[in-house]
C-alpha cells in the first residue's frame, strides 16, 4: 500500500469517527428541527388557505347583500350585511357597515342611519378615507333631520383646501346654512366651490345653479 493510499484510507476512517460524533451530539436536535420546520410549513399552508377561504367567503356575502339590495330586499340585505358586519374579514366588515346605514337611509330610517355613520366616522381603526365618507354622509341626512350645528359638527372638518373630499363638504354644508335662511354663509360656501378649480363637474354646476337662486332670491347681506 503507498503512502498515499494509506493517508487516504485514515482520513476517511477520521470523517467517519467525525461524522459519528457529530450525529451522536446533535441528531436528535437536527431531527427535531427537520420536523419543526415539516410543522410550520404545515400550519402556513393551513392558516393561508383558511384565510383565503374566509376572504372569499366574505366577499361572496357582500355580493349576495348587493345584489338583495338591488333587488329591493333592504331587509334582508341588511341581516345579510350584520352577518358579515360581525364576522367578516379584512376590509368587509367596515364596508358592510357603510352599505347597512346607506339601507337605513334608503328605508327612511335616518336616525338609525346616522347613528350608524357616526359609528364608522369615530371609529379609529377604519381608514381615514372611509371615516371621512361616512362623516359627509352622516352630514347630508342631517341637513333635512337636523340643524346647521349638527351638520358642521360632521363636515365641518372636510372643508380644508387640502381634503378630497371639500367639495361635497362645502355643499352639503352650504345647503343646510341655506335652509336655515343664512344666505350669507351658503352664498359663500357655493361661490369657494366655484372658485376651486379641482371642483368636479357636478358639484359646480349645482352650486353656480344654488349660487344664482340665493342671489336672485334678495339681497345675500
Amino acid at each position: 500500500m503507498s503512502d498515499d493510499s494509506f493517508i487516504r484510507e485514515v482520513n476517511e476512517e477520521l470523517r467517519q469517527d467525525q461524522l459519528k460524533a457529530f450525529w451522536n451530539r446533535f441528531g436528535s436536535i437536527a431531527i427535531g428541527a427537520a420536523v419543526l420546520i415539516v410543522l410550520a410549513t404545515a400550519a402556513f399552508v393551513a392558516y393561508e388557505y383558511w384565510s383565503t377561504n374566509r376572504a372569499n367567503k366574505a366577499g361572496d356575502a357582500f355580493a349576495q347583500a348587493l345584489d338583495l339590495a338591488a333587488e329591493g330586499k333592504n331587509d334582508e340585505a341588511i341581516a345579510k350585511l350584520s352577518e358579515l358586519r360581525e364576522g367578516g374579514i379584512g376590509a368587509y366588515p367596515m364596508l358592510a357597515r357603510l352599505r347597512e346605514a346607506t339601507l337605513l337611509a334608503g328605508s327612511g330610517k335616518a336616525t338609525e342611519a346616522i347613528a350608524a355613520f357616526d359609528a364608522v366616522a369615530n371609529d379609529g381603526s377604519a381608514p381615514a378615507a372611509l371615516r371621512d365618507m361616512a362623516r359627509l354622509r352622516a352630514g347630508l341626512l342631517l341637513v333635512d333631520n337636523g340643524s346647521y350645528a349638527d351638520v358642521a359638527s360632521r363636515v365641518e372638518q372636510l372643508t380644508a383646501d387640502t381634503n378630497p373630499v371639500r367639495h361635497s363638504a362645502r355643499e352639503v354644508l352650504a345647503l343646510a346654512a341655506w335652509k336655515e335662511g343664512n344666505r350669507e354663509t351658503a352664498l359663500s360656501l357655493f361661490n369657494q366651490i366655484l372658485d376651486d378649480g379641482d371642483a368636479p363637474a357636478g358639484v359646480r354646476q349645482r352650486a353656480q345653479m344654488m349660487s344664482e337662486l340665493i342671489s336672485g332670491s334678495g339681497s345675500s347681506s
